[in-house]
């Protein structure tokens, strides 16, 4: 992705130091330009990525105010535009195909899309325009992939030396994998994270999310704005090589910090349980799971209180944590021998206001109709061009001073292709058009 600084006339305190920073064109309307109070208003990002890590990372970026341009294959588009069922449809009966993947539409948000080849000459000027242009540049291709095509840092930085360059791969830029193509159930495996996942005595599971990606996605946008604030201090842009393997093994965290003091192996697989707290887990309810969290005595008193079995405070297996964990398969199996005797909604009224940590295990539509979820303002509605309206899940951060959230919906393939060959580029309709029957753009 690449992001662009541009001063707007919004937030005058600051805008005077971007735009000395960047030098950015004033006559280009952007969808980040509605709210001015957002904190990245003004920065332009150039998204080269496909499938997940990247776009979330620039969509992060986007939800924050920051001018995205999507550039996608002007035929096939991101690779996740085919990745469905289910598909919203659209609303014109004669447009053809199944409508725009749920997939595409999770991670494309506050985004405007190019529909550009690389691979033709005319399209690589293109992007060389556009660079210079651009704050950011964010690309997940094989290390070295782009050189040939001259979109490669070392020349794009002699077209803008305050372009920040960020590359997201699977393995990284240097190191004995650097060349392999890396997804996350594979960086999930190779990286610990399978080991830890799964029930006590199954076998290794892989995250019900692709959360490897979305970590990545979440380190390199963090990366990103740093560098933004480096950029203004020191005026030059920079290369970020950030990778999958290595954001695994960072957010293993506390159990990595073990295994590196301890020396010793890791006790693998907990499920829901806690290798050294009890009752820490799931437990079956009469028509589903609920799970309680106790973390200390005082909260195992409380449970057991409003599980009706305040005897078992006094017991000497259970007083203290050392000897729960010590009887672990005692006292799971007494607990989840009361709770399956009632709902799972009949145990939230029960604990409700007690001050013990609980929940109810729910599935994805159960959350999204949660009435908490729904308070908070986590689903949105917002009107698709060729779909209608369409619900996606919105940015989770609030701020005081400005509401990030979705200002636009996800492209169309090619959507903006147009607007920006036009007004940011300035070319003539008769250079476009030329362009779409050569098959530069779409």
């Amino acid at each position: 992705m690449v992001f662009t600084l541009r001063a707007h006339a919004v937030a005058r305190r600051t805008s005077s130091v971007w735009a000395n920073a960047l030098r950015i064109p004033r006559n280009y309307s952007t969808a980040s330009s509605s709210d001015g109070t957002l904190p990245l208003i003004g920065v332009r990002v150039l998204d080269m990525t496909r499938v997940l890590a990247g776009p979330y990372c620039t969509q992060i970026l986007g939800d924050l105010g920051a001018d995205v341009i999507k550039v996608e294959h002007p035929v096939r588009g991101d690779d996740t535009r085919a990745w469905g069922p289910p598909y919203a449809q659209y609303e014109d009966p004669s447009r053809t195909g199944p409508g725009e993947s749920a997939y595409y539409l999770a991670v494309n948000r506050n985004k405007k899309s190019l529909g550009l080849s690389f691979q033709h000459k005319s399209g690589v000027e293109i992007l060389h325009k556009l660079v210079k242009e651009t704050d950011v540049l964010v690309e997940n291709y094989l290390p070295g992939a782009l050189k040939k095509y001259g979109m490669d840092y070392e020349t794009l930085r002699e077209i803008n030396p305050k372009l920040i360059y960020a590359s997201i791969t699977g393995y990284g830029q240097t190191g004995p994998y650097s060349n392999r193509a890396g997804y996350d159930v594979m960086v999930e495996a190779e990286m610990g994270l399978m080991h830890i996942t799964g029930s006590r005595d199954g076998t290794p599971v892989k995250v019900g999310v692709a959360v490897t990606d979305l970590t990545t996605g979440l380190y390199t946008s963090n990366a990103i704005m740093a560098a933004l604030l480096a950029r203004i201090r020191t005026g030059r842009g920079q290369h970020i090589d950030a990778c999958l393997s290595d954001c695994q093994v960072a957010t293993l965290s506390n159990l990595a910090s073990s295994a590196l003091i301890s020396g010793q192996k890791d006790s693998g697989r907990w499920g829901t349980a806690h290798p050294s707290i009890v009752p820490y887990r799931s437990y079956k309810t009469f028509d589903g799971d609920i799970l309680f969290g106790g973390g200390n005595d005082r909260l195992f008193g409380v449970l057991c209180d409003r599980l009706g079995f305040s005897e078992w405070k006094t017991d000497v297996r259970f007083i203290t944590n050392s000897d729960r964990v010590k009887h672990r398969a005692v006292i799971d199996e007494l607990i989840e021998n009361v709770t399956q005797q009632k709902t799972t909604q009949e145990w939230l009224e029960i604990f409700e206001g007690s001050g013990m940590p609980y929940a109810a295990v729910n599935d994805i539509q159960d959350t999204l109709t949660h009435e908490h979820v729904l308070a908070r303002s986590m689903v949105t509605e917002v009107e698709h061009s060729a779909c209608g309206p369409i619900k996606l899940v919105n940015t989770p951060i609030k701020y005081s001073e400005a509401t990030p959230g979705v200002r636009s919906p996800p492209p169309t393939l090619g959507q903006h292709t147009d607007e920006i060959l036009g007004s940011l580029l300035k070319y003539e309709e008769a250079d476009i058009a030329r362009l779409k029957e050569e098959g530069v753009v779409s």
